[in-house]
């Protein structure tokens, strides 16, 4: 074992014995979102606090059709270093008289809420303690795809960035930077000049690549695209140079600049993320917008494919035992979920879990491999949506009805945020390895519709008591 990995299992151990002498006062378990961008981790998590809070019916979470959960509140959360997660402020958004969605998430963020409950075996009616604390750890999607750099080099990550920016649809997008690009040479003394115009031109790039039509995922560093208060630093001043993965570079030349900040990144800002916050988590839910990335076709599905794969390399799976509560958690339960299902009529949501099993198979078996348990579920935390049926040609469409955002288009038709309209979204087809292979390109329509007004007390939604179920049932004896 080198310096560094004895270094970062130290790192490990020491959060898991932080969480668990917390978790000996009282059971706590935390769960982390993740989702690449626009799939909607913001208004998960609200919509998943709010039904907790307001005790929604949530007929597969059992503890609650059961009536065993007695009372849910909000409490300051443990990490006094990590922002709260503004759920007040979300919510509001969702339910004010102009109701819109959210701003998506742009920093870690934490959300401590507390459910009491009834214990119903005897064990736990006589020795447990009927509370259990559920800590939500929410980050950008962007910062996630970060994680796979700890185990490259700079060279490696320069090789492998450079030869996927050269294949379709990357490879268009990339012309700006390439051609800059074949102006530079490692071997020359390092000018920072370079370095800036280097940084910029490849985040121009990146941010090409996540534009909706194009709808690429794997696109890391993350804190390129979201720099938040790091924009400008040398932290976010290099890029790729096209050299080999066993390249070496002498001192002072543009290489050992370069290659110096990366590994800088990688130490002060990926790996303390890492091992603050994702090292530490129990269960994880995955989130993944399939929808856009079928209707940007092959490239945006496949991409999204490498990136799920990539991501799930980095998570620390298995079953928990003792001796890992000591030494660090392992993530023992992960459900992937394919969110938006909203935008579908129900009779195609087999078929869009169908096709995110597909995506996430390579990663699926590593996780049975490490002895995690996963589970796959199409939801839509906040359904913006009903289901309706129109009358074409004397055929029955399975369409759905919502209040499409102001300036939506659909044809030639735009919307000013205000009527409803019955869409129909297409087909997904029965084989999901066609959506692999692009076939649904352009096929599929999917507008954006406002936020729902709220029946009663809590929001519509589609599978929500499914994955509460799945992330937390087992925790209530």
């Amino acid at each position: 074992m080198n310096l560094t990995s004895f270094i970062d299992g130290s790192r490990i151990a020491a959060g898991g014995l932080k969480d668990f002498a917390a978790g000996l006062v009282q059971p706590t378990i935390r769960f982390g979102v993740t989702g690449l961008s626009r799939s909607g981790k913001t208004v998960f998590i609200t919509s998943l606090v709010h039904a907790l809070l307001k005790q929604a019916r949530l007929p597969v979470f059992e503890a609650m059709a059961q009536g065993r959960i007695t009372q849910t509140y909000l409490e300051p959360q443990p990490d006094d270093d990590l922002p709260r997660f503004a759920y007040e402020d979300h919510l509001a958004a969702l339910t004010s008289q102009d109701r819109h969605w959210p701003e998506s998430t742009r920093r870690i963020s934490q959300l401590r809420i507390t459910l009491d409950y009834q214990p119903s075996g005897f064990f736990a009616r006589n020795f447990g303690s009927g509370k259990l604390h559920v800590d939500i750890i929410d980050y950008p999607g962007e910062w996630v795809l970060d994680l796979p750099l700890m185990n490259l080099t700079y060279q490696q990550w320069s090789a492998k960035t450079i030869i996927d920016s050269r294949k379709a649809p990357r490879q268009k997008l990339a012309s700006v930077w390439h051609k800059h690009l074949q102006t530079l040479r490692a071997e020359k003394p390092a000018q920072e000049s370079d370095a800036v115009t280097s940084a910029a031109l490849f985040t121009g790039y990146l941010a090409s690549c996540r534009a909706e039509e194009v709808s690429l995922s794997s696109l890391p560093p993350g804190r390129f695209l979201m720099p938040g208060d790091l924009e400008g630093s040398p932290l976010l001043t290099f890029a790729p140079l096209d050299v080999a993965e066993d390249a070496q570079f002498a001192s002072g030349s543009l290489g050992q600049l370069m290659a110096r900040r990366y590994d800088s990144y990688v130490a002060k800002v990926v790996k303390p993320f890492f091992f603050g916050h994702f090292a530490r988590l129990d269960r994880q839910i995955v989130l993944v917008d399939v929808l856009t990335a079928l209707n940007a076709g092959a490239g945006a599905v496949n991409d999204l494919k490498t990136a799920l794969t990539d991501v799930m390399s980095s998570f620390r799976l298995g079953a928990n035992s003792i001796v890992s509560e000591l030494f660090g958690h392992r993530i023992e339960k992960i459900l992937f979920a394919a969110t938006k299902a909203d935008l579908l009529h129900h009779s195609s949501h087999d078929r869009l879990e169908a096709i995110l099993k597909v995506l996430i198979d390579e990663a699926a078996k590593r996780a049975e491999y490490a002895g995690a348990t996963y589970d796959i579920t199409a939801i839509s935390a906040i359904r913006a949506t009903r289901e309706a049926f129109v009358k074409q040609k004397g055929e029955d469409l399975a369409c759905i009805a919502g209040i499409p955002q102001n300036h939506e288009k659909l044809g030639e038709m735009i919307f000013d945020g205000t009527k409803e309209a019955a869409i129909f979204p297409g087909d997904l087809p029965e084989d999901p390895h066609a959506a692999l292979k692009g076939e649904l390109e352009g096929q599929l329509k999917f507008l954006r519709f406002r936020p729902p007004l709220m029946h009663g007390a809590t929001f519509p939604h589609i599978r929500l008591d499914r994955a509460l179920e799945f992330l937390i049932g087992d925790k209530f004896p």
